[in-house]
C-alpha cells in the first residue's frame, strides 16, 4: 500500500526495512539495574558465574547432540534416545539460565563462537568416537558443571542471591547429579547374557 507523505513524497508502508544497523542498547559485561533488591556487586557476580555456567551447559547440550548422531554399535537404539532426552533437558537449562542472567540485568551469551572461547569443556574430534570415549566426555563434561554450579551456589547462597542459587540446585546440580548416574550405568563391566 503506497501513501503519499506530507512534502508529496510516495512511500511504501508495507515494505520492510532490511539491513538495519545502531550501536548496543547493552553492552556485554555491563548491567541494567533492576529492583530485585540485589547490590550491583552481587548481580555482576552472579552474571559472570551464570555466563561460565552457560557457556558450559551450552557445550554439554550440544556434545548429547553430536553423540546422538554419531553413536552405533549394539546399545545404538538405547543410547540415541537417552542422549537426546538430555540434550533436551540441557536445553531447558540453558534457557533458564540465560534468562536469569537477564533477570539480574546482564546480558548472556547467545552465539556459538562465544560460548567456544568461554567454555571448560574440552573441544571433541569432528569425528565419530567410540560409545566408551562418548560416554566417558560427557561425563566428563558433567563433572566440570557440577564442580562450578556447587562452587557457584555456594557463592550465590552467601551473597543472598536465592533465586541464582535455587536455579542452580533444583535444577542444573540435581539434574545432572541423574544424568552422570544414567550415563554411568552405561559403562560398568556386567557380563550382558551369563551371570558368573
Amino acid at each position: 500500500m503506497s501513501t503519499k507523505t506530507i512534502d508529496g513524497n510516495i512511500t511504501d508502508q508495507a515494505a520492510p526495512r532490511v539491513y538495519q544497523h545502531a550501536a548496543e542498547i547493552q553492552p556485554y559485561g555491563h548491567l541494567v539495574r533492576l529492583p530485585i533488591a540485589l547490590s550491583e556487586t552481587v548481580c555482576r557476580e552472579s552474571v559472570e558465574h551464570l555466563n561460565q555456567l552457560l557457556a558450559d551447559t551450552v557445550t554439554l547440550r550440544d556434545l548429547y547432540k553430536k553423540h546422538h548422531w554419531q553413536v552405533l554399535g549394539p546399545t545404538f537404539y538405547q543410547l540415541h534416545l537417552l542422549f537426546d532426552k538430555h540434550f533436551e533437558e540441557q536445553s531447558v537449562f540453558v534457557d533458564s539460565i540465560a534468562e536469569r542472567i537477564q533477570m539480574l540485568g546482564g546480558v548472556s551469551l547467545a552465539m556459538a563462537a562465544d560460548i567456544a572461547e568461554t567454555t571448560l569443556i574440552p573441544r571433541p574430534p569432528k569425528g565419530r568416537e567410540e560409545v566408551p570415549v562418548q560416554i566417558a566426555r560427557l561425563l566428563h563434561a558433567h563433572e566440570i558443571v557440577l564442580k562450578e554450579a556447587r562452587t557457584m551456589a555456594r557463592l550465590a547462597a552467601e551473597r543472598g542471591d536465592d533465586g541464582t542459587n535455587d536455579l542452580i540446585v533444583s535444577d542444573v546440580i540435581r539434574t545432572n547429579e541423574m544424568q552422570v548416574w544414567f550415563l554411568a550405568e552405561h559403562v560398568v563391566e556386567t557380563p550382558l547374557v551369563r551371570a558368573e
